[in-house]
């Protein structure tokens, strides 16, 4: 029997049954089932940074699974690292299928169901991107089930509610499961309308996460945890100095090492399988490997490629006139950054299996569906031979986005007949990052008679965030003109002012640099924040009153005008210290979330003390609002410690320091008394979370020690000398 058609000529017969999985079956859905929200031009995306999924789904796929026990397994083609974005996922689904937050579980889809998402995990995305076609595919579960159980009810679908997973009418009732038994061919009807926000009873309401039982117990979800049967163990050598390229290795002695399985050398790497880590890498700090290095680079030279001016030059935004260099009035300051690590805790790794040519392996990731495409051609296998099984991570931040390490661990495993794991060293993991890019920012800026601004420029000089990078190839960004990651928080905000401009300019450096949490959005507010904060102070203004003059009160505008407002109000924000305290002022908007801040400061024995952040934030629909406020308390933690302490260095042609302690970070100690989160909800939509509130915090704090000392601190981390 053929299967049926609608009027575009998709098969609607898209719901598949397969067992195997200890489960009842797996309901294999596409797109076909909720095709509008697939088709969102990017130019939407890109105006709204309301962005859809952006993944597969032309082909039946896996989603979801309905087991005997009338439970639901979503394999979200999202990751969780730390977000909290699968809970937010079970709310959505609970609300739309009409089940209870715990007869839903949510798993990383691994790339065997075929869902993945081209826009990978990051960018504050997550919950955003799945608002809609997630609610909408399981509104049409919900009704799919109903029609199969009116069918087996002999009852007419009409007269059938849902609750908890139990379909009833007619006296009758039947679970999801029962309904769901023995179907092999599922027709799928038009998505049904979805319920409006004020009758959901999980979305908009705190909801504890899933996932907490699994990480106060220490189960092992995350990547370094991973295993397979009869698994060996690997290290591999990684020089120390920047670009070092390699050139031969004398691996006798590594070779009679205890446990050694085998000493496995490549054309750019040599790596060493044992039957346990620490004889694996015992062994290979036996190996003597011959390095080249053309140069050692040092922190100056760094700075010295990395400069306004150098590199290619991107006009991003202007309006107006170009400032006169000449015109006295004009008001000029350089601000800058350092290189970044992401120091996230669980160090990279992989456990990879490599049988005759089917390849399992199991990491943390946040690009499954791009590791897949690099392991399969790095191997020269089909994509559909390899599957990636993602895990937890213990800590993102964009670092997961680059996965080389899963082709070397197949390598291994290739060379030995068995599975491999191979994880870096807390060395390796810092100094073979894909590290945050220093930068260096010129403001310029000149005020109109009645002293608010006229004309505002931020010149800004980055090295690779996106650009190059595993998401965005180098014909992309040739197109766009401008590398999208670095520009984060680069463009001036202030629309009512007659003249601004952007302009970046870019370089890349001998070490790689790519995506950090919240990209360029730190370093440049903190930039742009600060010099309007120094132009307030110049001409007598509050900084806030400043700051409103020179945003609109409408349209999208009104909603940064009204955090800022917010903030000013919930912190009670005054210009004079009081009692040794000074109050900092700063605000910035982040794919489509405006936040503002205000800080509370004080000096203890020549240190920056932080007693309390008043944050004024508009995401949009919170889905979950204690997760919500968890991720700005977070995100302005981790600003904190990059703003205030963490740097990295160059000496002697080698990025340092490569163990935490050394790394200066943020600890419990620094961490506010108090972080006071307040929610405008703007939209009726689910904004980016993880990432807007980090902007504001740096400039904060450097506009609070400014009133303390009367000192403008221009370089990060923040020191007083």
């Amino acid at each position: 029997m053929s299967a049926k058609k609608d009027k575009k000529g998709i098969s609607r017969r898209k719901f598949l049954v397969r067992g195997g999985l200890g489960t009842l079956g797996v309901l294999a859905v596409g797109t076909y089932a909720f095709r509008n929200p697939l088709r969102r031009s990017i130019l939407e995306m890109t105006e709204t940074m309301a962005p859809a999924y952006m993944g597969s789904g032309t082909e039946p796929n896996l989603w979801f699974e309905l087991t005997k026990e009338n439970k639901v397994i979503f394999h979200s083609p999202k990751v969780e690292m730390g977000q909290g974005s699968f809970t937010s996922f079970a709310q959505m689904i609970a609300d739309e299928m009409d089940l209870k937050i715990h007869q839903i579980e949510v798993i990383g889809a691994a790339t065997k169901t075929g869902v993945i998402d081209g826009m990978s995990t990051g960018g504050s995305l997550s919950v955003g991107g799945l608002w809609k076609p997630l609610r909408e595919l399981s509104a049409t579960m919900r009704e799919m089930l109903k029609n199969e159980a009116a069918k087996k009810l002999n009852v007419d679908a009409s007269s059938l509610s849902t609750k908890d997973g139990i379909i009833s009418g007619g006296g009758k009732t039947m679970t999801y499961a029962e309904a769901a038994e023995g179907v092999t061919e599922w027709n799928v009807p038009e998505t049904p309308k979805l319920k409006s926000i004020k009758d959901y009873k999980f979305i908009g309401k705190p909801v504890a996460r899933i996932d907490l039982n699994a990480k106060v117990f220490g189960d092992p979800i995350f990547g370094l945890d991973a295993q397979l049967p009869n698994m060996l163990h690997a290290a591999i050598i990684r020089p120390s100095k920047v670009g070092a390229t390699f050139k031969s290795a004398n691996t006798t002695e590594a070779e009679k090492m205890p446990g050694v399985v085998k000493v496995v050398q490549m054309d750019n790497w040599v790596g060493v399988v044992a039957e346990s880590y620490p004889q694996a890498l015992a062994a290979k700090y036996k190996i003597k490997v011959d390095w080249e290095v053309s140069k050692k680079w040092t922190e100056d030279e760094i700075r010295g490629l990395l400069q306004v001016g150098k590199g290619d030059e991107m006009i991003t935004q202007k309006e107006g006139n170009e400032l006169d260099t000449n015109d006295e009035d004009v008001v000029s300051m350089t601000f800058t950054s350092p290189i970044g690590a992401h120091a996230q805790i669980e160090p990279n790794g992989a456990v990879a299996d490599y049988n005759n040519g089917d390849i399992t392996v199991i990491l943390s990731t946040q690009v499954p569906g791009k590791t897949q495409e690099h392991v399969a051609e790095a191997l020269g296998v089909d994509v559909d031979k390899v599957n990636i099984v993602p895990t937890y991570l213990g800590g993102g931040f964009g670092r997961r986005l680059n996965t080389n390490h899963a082709i070397q661990a197949v390598q291994l495993s290739k060379a030995v007949g068995k599975p491999v794991k191979y994880i870096f060293t807390r060395k390796e993991e810092f100094q073979h990052d894909l590290f945050r890019p220093p930068t260096q920012h010129i403001m310029k800026g000149k005020l109109s008679s009645d002293g608010y601004l006229d004309s505002l420029e931020h010149h800004y000089a980055s090295g690779d965030v996106a650009i190059g990078s595993i998401l965005f190839p180098n014909v992309l960004n040739d197109v766009l003109g401008t590398d999208v990651g670095a520009m984060r928080g680069g463009n001036i905000m202030y629309d009512k002012i007659p003249n601004y401009r952007a302009v970046q300019w870019h370089t890349t450096l001998p070490f790689a640099t790519s995506w950090w949490r919240s990209l360029g959005l730190l370093a440049n507010t903190f930039a742009i924040e600060s010099f309007v904060d120094e132009l307030a102070i110049k001409a007598g203004k509050d900084p806030v009153e400043f700051r409103l003059a020179s945003i609109s009160n409408e349209g999208n505008k009104k909603r940064l005008y009204d955090v800022i407002k917010l903030a000013a109000e919930k912190g009670n924000y005054q210009d004079k210290p009081v009692n040794g305290i000074a109050k900092g002022f700063a605000a910035s908007t982040d794919a489509n979330s405006p936040a503002a801040h205000v800080v509370e400061v004080s000096i203890v024995d020549n240190e920056i003390k932080v007693h309390k952040v008043t944050c004024a934030f508009d995401c949009g629909v919170t889905v979950n609002p204690d997760q919500v406020k968890a991720q700005c308390e977070g995100s302005i933690i981790m600003g904190m410690s990059g703003a205030m302490f963490e740097k990295m260095t160059l000496e002697d042609g080698e990025l340092s320091p490569t163990i935490y302690g050394p790394y200066d970070m943020a600890l419990m100690k620094h961490a506010p008394k108090e972080i006071d989160i307040h929610f405008i909800q703007g939209v009726d939509i689910p904004l980016p979370v993880g990432e807007p509130p980090m902007g504001p915090i740096g400039a904060a704090i450097a506009n609070a020690v400014r009133r303390l000392t009367g000192k403008r601190l221009t370089d990060l981390p923040l020191k007083l000398s």
